[in-house]
């Protein structure tokens, strides 16, 4: 399924988009949680960093 996302971000525009997954633990079960986004590929520091 991977290679369904990587090959439909690049093609037209979406040359400037990055997959992003954020991995959360939760504070009350010790779970694993994670999020995927598609930003674009200038964005992803300012990302990474927040803390949301």
């Amino acid at each position: 399924m991977a290679k369904k996302v990587i090959a439909s971000l690049t093609k037209g525009d979406g040359k400037k988009l990055t997959k992003l997954i954020q991995v959360k633990r939760s504070t009350k079960t010790g779970a694993y949680t994670f999020r995927g986004k598609i930003v674009p590929s200038e964005m992803v520091k300012e990302m990474l960093s927040s803390k949301a």
